[in-house]
């Protein structure tokens, strides 16, 4: 059995083509980046008048969502309690607590953001 000699490559006879060749494509997204660069200083001011509606928008949310969950918690105690299991109503009980959290403090905190009074 032989053993096949492993051929060796020949480096590139031109160097400086391969030189220009890797510069090249090492460069070329940086020149990219500095084209759109120009063209991003061209774009005018935002307006950011709609992140106030938006806002206005979670505030109502949060509203909204902290009446749901202290109505939901105080209709579970409600219904425990009419049943005569009061320790089974306390989660419920601490459930509107939270629910009064949401909708007092949150709506607070997102009017806050934004400026707005309650």
């Amino acid at each position: 059995m032989t053993r096949r000699s492993l051929q060796v490559s020949c480096p590139n006879p031109n160097p400086t083509l391969q030189t220009i060749g890797r510069a090249a494509r090492t460069l070329a997204p940086a020149l990219v980046a500095l084209a759109f660069a120009g063209v991003a200083h061209a774009q005018g001011t935002m307006d950011f008048s709609g992140a106030t509606t938006l806002m206005g928008s979670f505030k109502t949310f949060a509203i909204y969502a902290g009446a749901v969950i202290c109505f939901g918690g105080l209709i579970f105690a409600g219904i425990r309690m009419m049943s005569g299991r009061f320790q089974d109503a306390i989660p419920g009980l601490f459930g509107a607590l939270f629910g009064a959290g949401v909708l007092g403090w949150g709506a607070g905190w997102i009017g806050s953001l934004t400026g707005q009074s309650m």
